[in-house]
C-alpha cells in the first residue's frame, strides 16, 4: 500500500475557521476523512506545525522512508520566506509536491514568491482543499 505524508505549516491548523473566504470552510480533519475514502488504498499520514523547525525535522524524519511515494506541503507563510525548509527538501530522497489552497500567483505581493517552489517536483496552487487531493495524484 502506497503511502503519502501530508504536511501543513503554519496557521493551517485553523483550517474551516480562518479566512473562510480564502481558506474554505472544511477543517482538515475534514478533508482528511474525504481522502481516506476517496484513496482506500492508500495510507495517509497526516503532520502540522507551526513552528519551522518541526517541519523541518518531520522532512528529515520522513524523507528517507522508502515506503513513503512522496509528502504532500503546505508551507504556509513559510513558503515564502524559508530556505532552511527549501534546504530541507532538497537534502532528502522523497519527492515532494508544494500545495497551496489559495492562488498564491493572485495574492499579495510577498506571497507570489516560493522558496521552496525549485526544490519540489512541482506545485500546486489555487484549487482550494482540492489542491491536496492534486498533489496525491502527482505522487502516485
Amino acid at each position: 500500500m502506497p503511502k503519502i505524508l501530508i504536511i501543513n505549516g503554519p496557521n493551517l491548523n485553523l483550517l474551516g475557521t480562518r479566512q473562510p473566504e480564502v481558506y474554505g470552510r472544511v477543517s482538515m480533519d475534514e478533508y482528511l476523512k474525504a481522502l481516506s475514502v476517496d484513496y482506500p488504498g492508500v495510507e495517509i499520514e497526516y503532520y502540522q506545525s507551526n513552528h519551522e523547525g518541526d517541519l523541518i525535522d518531520r522532512l528529515h524524519e520522513s524523507g528517507f522512508d522508502e515506503e513513503l511515494a512522496g509528502i504532500v506541503l503546505n508551507a504556509g507563510a513559510y513558503t515564502h520566506t524559508s530556505l532552511a525548509l527549501a534546504d530541507a527538501i532538497r537534502s532528502i530522497d522523497r519527492p515532494v509536491v508544494e500545495v497551496h489552497i489559495s492562488n498564491i500567483a493572485a495574492r499579495e505581493e510577498i506571497r507570489r514568491t516560493s522558496l521552496i517552489a525549485p526544490a519540489c517536483r512541482g506545485t500546486i496552487a489555487g484549487f482550494g482543499m482540492d489542491s491536496y487531493r492534486l498533489g496525491i495524484e502527482a505522487l502516485l
